[in-house]
């Protein structure tokens, strides 16, 4: 956790308690989901797939190697907070999902990155604790279609190694059991600020799911859903024993950590 506590904290150092809005989440009582869980808004094979001149297929940048400059046109889901004329999307197109991190972006270019707007992403490959990313990334903005992508329900390979295959693409889970977590005291309860519980209201929340096999850490990314959304506040209001219904972008640490955006407590 180290590793991810000192990218987290590197962000933190800008960030403070930043008031732009969320592409998503909106900063305020709607979930991310909500927009990503609609309907595609063009089909595969309406333009959704093609790809224009020098632009890599998303099985093309799949292969390509870790610092390769690769260049990619998908259509935006959802982003983090912008800060420092820097921004980090979520994107996807018909054949699978990108994770931007970082991009070049000015505050003006962060308002147009809607759900479903297209873009062309150019930068390098990366990987960091098994998330494969782009990084570096500089921005073009495409208007011949739009896209939102349903999410796939991948409840049954929670336990798979074929998860991994998923990785940044919204995702579902459904008929999960709230686990609980330790707090720093030793107490059980079912979510922590933080991965360790040592954070506060408006840092990431951590909350276990059982699938009936095995536990599962998901998070709430405060610079996706932050505390005044439905999702963040769904999860301050979880009890252990619960069922959940989850959505969320399929974020990869050194294992799944779906980035979760929707909570819907069925039982």
């Amino acid at each position: 956790m180290k590793d991810m506590l000192t990218r987290r904290n590197f962000l933190t150092a800008f960030a403070g308690a930043s008031a732009f809005a969320l592409a998503a989440c909106g900063g305020s009582s709607s979930d991310a989901g909500d927009a990503a869980a609609t309907d595609t808004t063009a089909a595969a094979g309406d333009g959704t797939d093609a790809k224009g001149d020098g632009v890599m297929t998303y099985d093309e940048y799949m292969a390509a190697a870790v610092d390769d400059a690769v260049v990619i046109e998908a259509f935006v889901q959802a982003t983090q907070s912008w800060w420092e004329d820097q921004i980090t999307i979520y994107a996807a197109d018909a054949d699978g999902a990108y994770f931007i991190y970082n991009a070049a972006c000015t505050e003006e270019d962060s308002a147009k990155l809607v759900p479903g707007q297209k873009i062309k992403v150019s930068g390098y490959k990366a990987e960091w604790s098994g998330e494969i990313e782009i990084t570096e990334g500089t921005l073009e903005f495409e208007d011949d279609s739009t896209y939102i992508a349903a999410p796939v329900d991948v409840t049954d390979k929670l336990d798979s190694d074929d998860l991994i295959d998923y990785q940044n693409q919204l995702v579902s889970f459904t008929g999960l059991t709230v686990a609980p977590s330790t707090d720093p005291d030793g107490n059980e309860v079912a979510y922590l600020y933080n991965w360790d519980g040592s954070g506060a209201a408006g840092d990431d929340l951590y909350f276990n799911v059982s699938d009936g096999t095995d536990t599962h850490s998901f998070t709430v990314e405060s610079y996706l859903c932050g505390e005044d959304t439905d999702v963040y506040k769904a999860v301050q209001a979880l009890e252990i024993g619960q069922t959940v219904d989850l959505e969320g972008f399929l974020y990869w640490y050194e294992g799944a950590n779906p980035h979760i955006t929707k909570v819907t407590v069925a039982a």
